[in-house]
């Protein structure tokens, strides 16, 4: 038996989506397996300060710009069989690309998490994205929003990957906890290989 090399993204949000990823990586991307990662939750606790970044959204319809807008992100959760996702195979070059999109997550290995997981036995090391303790939402910040893009983006990455993996998708991350919003892109210092939707 080989032993695994390489190293795996744990994709649980935009990622999911080919496009996104390979919108970031610059080449095709395929998905290596669909996995879960144990001990672990997805939630809508990441949050962007949506005037002071380097994009800015307003409300389509009325104009507003929200103060803050919310994404989802892991936390630890030892009791729970953890949410759903995928693996993809990257190179260092290309997770320290990814490093450069999530920028206001930590990069934290979850090898030990989701290492009895058949398809990540593959590989010498998964990662995953963590919100900076700075990003870090427990409870979502008055007046927060979550873009409604970002919503159909995700939804749309894991039904493209079945309506099973939708369905738990859902189950493991549950409903959004403020107002979603259509918004436009008001300012933009966005760099390259970064979406633009959300």
């Amino acid at each position: 038996m080989e032993a695994p090399v390489g190293i795996a993204l744990f994709a649980y949000g935009s990622l999911v989506s080919v496009a996104s990823a390979e919108w970031t990586l610059g080449r095709p991307v395929e998905h290596a397996a669909a996995a879960r990662l144990p001990a672990w939750r997805r939630r809508w606790s990441q949050v962007r300060d949506n005037r002071a970044t380097e994009k800015t959204f307003a409300h389509a319809e009325s104009g507003a710009v929200p103060p803050h807008c919310l994404g989802l992100n892991l936390e630890p959760d030892a009791s729970g069989a953890g949410p759903n996702g995928v693996l993809i195979e990257l190179s260092p070059a290309e997770l320290e690309r990814l490093a450069a999109r999530e920028v206001r997550y930590n990069r934290i290995d979850v090898t030990e998490a989701i290492g009895e997981d058949h398809a990540a036995s593959a590989f010498s090391q998964v990662v995953a994205f963590t919100a900076k303790p700075e990003n870090f939402a427990p409870t979502p910040p008055p007046d927060a929003v979550i873009l409604a893009p970002y919503v159909r983006a995700v939804e749309a990455a894991f039904g493209s990957i079945g309506a099973d993996q939708l369905e738990l998708f859902r189950e493991t991350t549950g409903p959004p906890p403020v107002e979603v919003i259509e918004a436009i892109l008001v300012r933009d210092e966005i760099p390259p290989g970064n979406p633009r939707e959300w």
